[in-house]
């Protein structure tokens, strides 16, 4: 019996970074809190900003890293398009959690530039030469203020650049093979988040929208400056 083939695209790569920011956002998972849920839950901890924030990293290096975490989601929410189980569970699991550092770094989760500040995260290393145009540097907070003057073309073109940069890794040999190649729909989702991946992820995260230093404000905040 052979084994049905499918191509990862672009395309699909795009509809699903689309599809788990809205669930990370909005909701719809039961029993999987929203980002924002999950940022306010971190946020009455005690600890200043900068440990709440690497508490939370910390707990999704151990239990997102688990297939228990991961199990119970396949059945529950349907994918736009098919794409590997696994691939889809790493970016919904990834995405809240970069998500959630940004609401507790003050952002606007709602808004279209904060969403593609987001994406780029999740490229990790990558995201430095990202945003390199955007005059960020990471390690200093992106001013709130200056965030929303960054240009549409710009915006867009973050976004096309993260969805290459996943298709390139997920694509990858050995990467993609993890789990079966079904949609999400009526499946059981196993496998685990690669914990190294998402530290990284996270602490690239917590550079952007929280800074290097707890005592973080807008004059230590990186001003956007577009040529």
């Amino acid at each position: 019996m052979t084994k049905e083939k499918k191509s990862l695209t672009h395309d699909n790569i795009m509809k699903a970074l689309d599809w788990s920011y809205d669930r990370a956002i909005n909701g719809g998972v039961p029993g999987f809190d929203t980002a924002i849920e999950l940022a306010e839950n971190y946020l009455q901890k005690d600890g200043s900003l900068q440990e709440q924030v690497d508490s939370l990293i910390r707990w999704q290096n151990t239990k997102s890293a688990t297939s228990g975490f991961l199990t119970g989601l396949g059945g529950i929410i349907t994918l736009p398009v098919a794409i590997p189980a696994n691939l889809a569970s790493v970016l919904l699991v990834q995405m809240r959690m970069v998500a959630a550092i940004a609401h507790m770094g003050g952002y606007d989760l709602k808004s279209d530039e904060v969403k593609s500040f987001v994406y780029a995260c999740l490229a990790g290393n990558g995201a430095k030469d990202i945003l390199k145009n955007t005059g960020i540097q990471l390690g200093r907070k992106v001013a709130i203020s200056s965030i929303k003057k960054v240009p549409f073309e710009v915006i867009k073109k973050i976004n096309q650049t993260v969805g290459f940069r996943l298709l390139t890794k997920f694509g990858g040999k050995g990467v993609i093979n993890l789990g079966k190649m079904v949609p999400l729909a009526g499946g059981i989702i196993g496998g685990t988040v690669d914990a190294f991946s998402t530290n990284t992820i996270g602490k690239i995260a917590k550079n952007l929208f929280i800074g290097a230093k707890s005592n973080s404000n807008n004059n230590d905040s990186t001003i956007i400056e577009m040529k």
